[in-house]
């Protein structure tokens, strides 16, 4: 009968075998799950455990065991990832460690928790999104070019400029993260003038559709040629549509080396000259007429942005991130907790299973003299003691040996095993055990209920009122979220087997209004309170509030308003002047008084809503519209309230006029 080595036994030689028995040990860490594979490596998600109970998730980059034979590969790939390993920037993703285990070679990287932008634009379909945003392609670049400024500014200690070039910039190759920063993947690996002799031949290194016309062409390329794959990335991003792509990749490099480049507002009319000069720059087929370095490219960015006054930034990048992948994310967090659980028992198991080192005694090693032994496992709060080997009494007797001999022939085959089975059996439960009395639990209430739990960060499927299980005994962050209310947070103290309780009570997000006021200089009261710079915050919800706006020479105006939770309304007032008399005296101003209630139609018009900065659900009169942008509503004549909910909860309420076939359009700023 074939045995099948347990996960915790496993190693680099016998993986590929059993791949589906993850979590399995892989030298000093725990690989967990694959992610990916391509023609030289394999990618895993991987725990590295070290002493005091420091955990690290990272990734493990495992080189297959035919590249493993070609010595001039892995030299140049140890060398390349020595020099990657240097680079420490916020957009390049971190290498740790490089190595060795058990003939297989292997890269550990930083875990970079988000999604490649192939990735990014394949949900935004599914999810309905038509254009990429463009604050967040802006963002995205700047990310890219601050890397690759970086990268391509590093020398050796004596001053030797590194000339790294990444030669893959490409879509698949940057990761925009769920906490809205951008990383460059595979940086330092991908470059090696060497790496061509290790390229199948006929073969390019790199994505066709981002190459530079000197890469294009096998030249040798220098980090102009990064310049170029980073405008073509721009190019896309802003316009939404595929720059090179031609039906094979021989014409793909034709179009790249022979083609003239269309402009962006050739296929996006509007499209902003001053960005689209950034664009052609940077794809100058001629190197010496591109953006010379990326630094100069990421300046002529960070300018237009300032100028144009774009809200990019990372923030917004989160919540859109957040937005596209929310059950996506739920999914991951729940499979990453049950691998991680499988992970400690596989650890455990790994240490207790582990035989005690030699003795140096020659006793010993004769079987004459034995002594207990055991090995501890350090947990939070307990310690396991497992017993290894138990101490026999010396035995002096020639026939107690014969007979002890005939015994372990009959029964070894049944008393044997089950003396084994009974001994895992044992030990698999104390570690359950241990395991189980090192965690807590905690019960979560709202009012009202319904709300999201986060956890340390985390946020967990289960909404209020509910009970979280498996936490560790440590303090723990608690955060409820819910739509159009204020956010409540408490640190609670988990302790090993028992449950701690909070109850939040939750308070409506406060409402606010900005306002546009004809002439600029009347007096504005809220509630009888002068309303200043503009704007007003703070506003209680769901309570009507009385505006009062005067000014010398103009008819006074009231209006009665009442806002959502959380709703952020633009509100236009404009005062009537007072007629002159015949007497030259103005008649006593009388209030007027309005309400912010649609007026009765006159007939119909159309409707365009958009957003700017991202994209939100459409509700107009409370009848839900989809997310933006939305087309052609029609709707009778008159006031209308049109209410954008974005993906992280965010409520903006604006009042639009429709004429009798009249087109009106709002957009709203997100």
């Amino acid at each position: 009968m074939n045995q099948v080595p347990s996960a915790s036994n496993r190693t680099a030689d016998d993986a590929d075998s059993a791949m589906e028995g993850m979590p399995m040990k892989f030298g000093k860490y725990t690989l967990i799950r694959k992610l990916a594979s391509g023609g030289m490596a394999e990618l895993f998600l991987a725990i590295q455990r070290s002493v005091a109970g420091f955990e690290k998730l990272i990734v493990i980059k495992r080189i297959l065991p035919q590249m493993n034979q070609d010595r001039g590969f892995i030299d140049m790939l140890l060398h390349e990832a020595r020099v990657a390993a240097t680079l420490s920037h916020p957009n390049i993703v971190q290498i740790f460690d490089v190595g060795e285990v058990n003939g297989t070679y292997f890269i550990a990287m930083e875990h970079v928790h988000g999604e490649d932008i192939r990735s990014v634009v394949r949900q935004m379909k599914k999810k309905g999104v038509r254009e990429f945003p463009m604050e967040h392609a802006l963002s995205i670049l700047l990310g890219v070019c601050s890397g690759l400024a970086y990268a391509h500014e590093r020398s050796e200690l004596d001053g030797t400029p590194l000339n790294i070039v990444h030669r893959d910039i490409s879509p698949q190759n940057v990761v925009v993260t769920f906490a809205g920063d951008v990383k460059i993947v595979d940086f330092g690996i991908a470059k090696s003038d060497r790496a061509s002799e290790h390229t199948e031949a006929g073969k390019l290194k790199g994505k066709v559709p981002y190459m530079s016309p000197e890469q294009a062409r096998g030249q040798d390329v220098d980090s102009r040629s990064d310049v170029f794959s980073a405008g073509v990335m721009l190019f896309e991003l802003t316009t939404g549509k595929r720059l090179f792509k031609g039906p094979s990749e021989f014409e793909t490099l034709k179009m790249i080396c022979e083609s003239e480049y269309p402009k962006p507002s050739d296929v996006r009319p509007g499209y902003p000259p001053e960005l689209e000069a950034i664009v052609m720059k940077a794809l100058a087929k001629e190197r010496v007429e591109r953006y010379q370095t990326a630094r100069e490219m990421q300046s002529a960015l960070e300018e237009y942005v300032r100028e144009a006054r774009i809200a990019a930034s990372h923030i917004a990048l989160n919540h859109f991130m957040q937005g596209l992948f929310e059950d996506k994310l739920a999914s991951q967090k729940e499979a990453l907790l049950q691998g991680k659980q499988l992970a400690d028992i596989i650890e455990m198991q790994h240490i207790s299973t582990r035989p005690p080192p030699e003795s140096t005694s020659e006793l010993e090693a004769a079987g004459d003299v034995r002594s207990t032994s055991s090995q501890s496992v350090s947990l939070p709060g307990r310690t396991i003691t497992a017993v290894e080997r138990p101490a026999p009494q010396k035995k002096n007797s020639l026939a107690f040996i014969v007979a002890g001999g005939v015994a372990a022939i009959v029964l070894g085959s049944g008393v044997g095993y089950w003396l084994v089975k009974r001994q895992s059996n044992a030990a698999q439960a104390a570690l359950d055990e241990a395991v189980a009395s090192t965690r807590g639990a905690i019960h979560v209430e709202s009012t009202p209920p319904g709300a999201a739990i986060w956890i340390d960060g985390d946020l967990k499927t289960e909404k209020t009122p509910a009970t979280i299980y498996g936490l560790p005994a440590q303090t723990i962050d608690v955060k409820l979220t819910r739509e159009g209310f204020v956010t409540a947070r408490s640190t609670v103290p988990i302790k090993a087997e028992e449950t701690a309780e909070w109850k939040a009570e939750l308070k409506a997000s406060p409402a606010s209004i900005t306002f546009v006021l004809t002439p600029p200089s009347l007096l504005l009261t809220l509630d009888g309170k002068p309303v200043e710079a503009g704007a007003a915050e703070g506003i209680a919800p769901s309570t009507p509030h009385t505006l009062v706006a005067s000014a010398p020479g103009y008819e006074d105006k009231s209006v009665t308003v009442s806002l959502e939770p959380a709703e952020k309304r633009s509100l236009a007032i404009t005062l009537e002047a007072i007629p002159v008399t015949t007497h030259g005296h103005r008649p006593t101003p009388k209030p007027t008084v309005t309400t912010d209630d649609p007026v009765a139609p006159g007939g119909n018009g159309k409707l365009n809503v958009a957003a700017s900065g991202g994209w939100c659900n459409v509700t107009i009169d409370g009848i839900a519209k989809g997310p933006t942008p939305v087309a052609g509503v029609d709707l009778s004549s008159g006031t209308h309230k049109v209410t954008c909910t974005t993906a992280d909860g965010k409520v903006q309420s604006l009042p639009v006029t429709v004429t009798p076939n009249g087109n009106a359009r709002l957009k709203f700023s997100l």
